[in-house]
């Protein structure tokens, strides 16, 4: 790793690929319970929580990171590309339920924050525990996951609102590469209904609730889960050049069938392109992983930070 990588790794981005949705009203927990795939009538105040939004196939349409800003208001970040269409579905269903939905980007814009220095300015307000959450000047700080570069963790948050002044940039590329080591996949228009949440390891990284009630593709998600019908997963793959979310990849004993797609894509400073991608987990054995085709740049395996279970045969 390059002795600047860490530092490199530090500091502030505004997230203008990201957007914000509001729930507001009586019943905004509730209707948000009944669509998504985690609970949201018992979460407290001091939490956030990852959560999918899937088709009546149980495909994801699109991810969130949620959290109560207020009594009554909710907030939803996601994929900017992919607010506007949520937002439509998602108010088609609302009908007699007391709950207001919107968009609150331009109001409270969303900010990556990531490193020591980033640790230092929050200082008290850092939430220390992943899907924590606090308050610093107004805005809402949500600790994420941590990131790997490397052998090193990397903290994360993600910030509603303006944040602590003095804070290096942080490079667009960087703060995806820092996504995507995190192991926890971000959906976005190019991925929209492509995988199931099982597919993209998002029961692993706490964003499906499997004791709560119905929400749609509910019947998939279980079923995928109690059955052990899953046979991909999502990898960490280390490129020779930058990928993008959407792109297929090949595996070297078959050129005809794609062996799986890129989910979140970026570059980690003194490692290189990075890219979280769901795979056959066949694919994962013998042979190598190729971006395009099955002889195009090899793709090289990386360290999730967590473990994948043990799939049934």
């Amino acid at each position: 790793m390059a002795a600047g990588a860490p530092t490199a790794a530090s500091g502030a981005l505004l997230l203008d690929d990201w957007g914000l949705i509001r729930a507001q009203g009586d019943d905004a927990a509730s209707f948000l319970h009944g669509q998504l795939t985690q609970d949201f009538a018992h979460l407290a105040a001091d939490r956030a929580r990852l959560a999918g939004y899937c088709s009546a196939k149980g495909r994801l349409l699109a991810s969130f990171v949620g959290w109560q800003a207020a009594p009554g208001e909710w907030l939803l970040a996601c994929s900017g590309d992919l607010l506007a269409p949520t937002l439509k579905r998602l108010s088609m269903f609302v009908l007699r339920a007391r709950c207001k939905l919107g968009d609150a980007s331009a109001e409270r814009p969303l900010w990556g924050l990531a490193g020591a220095a980033a640790q230092q300015a929050l200082g008290p307000a850092a939430p220390d525990v992943a899907w924590g959450r606090a308050t610093y000047a107004g805005a809402d700080v949500i600790r994420l996951p941590d990131a790997r570069l490397g052998e090193l963790p990397v903290p994360r948050w993600l910030l509603a609102g303006t944040p602590p002044p003095g804070l290096p940039p942080l490079a667009a590329s960087t703060w995806q590469g820092l996504e995507a080591s995190s192991g926890v996949a971000r959906i976005v228009a190019a991925t929209a209904e492509q995988f199931v949440p099982q597919m993209i390891n998002l029961e692993l990284v706490g964003g499906v609730a499997f004791d709560k009630g119905c929400y749609p593709g509910q019947e998939v998600v279980a079923r995928s889960q109690y059955r052990g019908t899953i046979k991909r997963r999502a990898a960490l793959l280390f490129a020779a050049a930058p990928l993008a979310p959407g792109q297929e990849i090949f595996h070297s004993g078959d050129a005809a069938q794609p062996a799986g797609m890129v989910v979140n894509a970026g570059v980690l400073p003194g490692l290189g392109p990075v890219v979280l991608a769901e795979v056959k987990l066949a694919a994962l054995g013998a042979g190598t992983l190729h971006a395009g085709t099955a002889q195009g740049p090899l793709l090289r395996p990386g360290a999730l930070p967590y473990a994948l279970p043990a799939e049934a045969p």
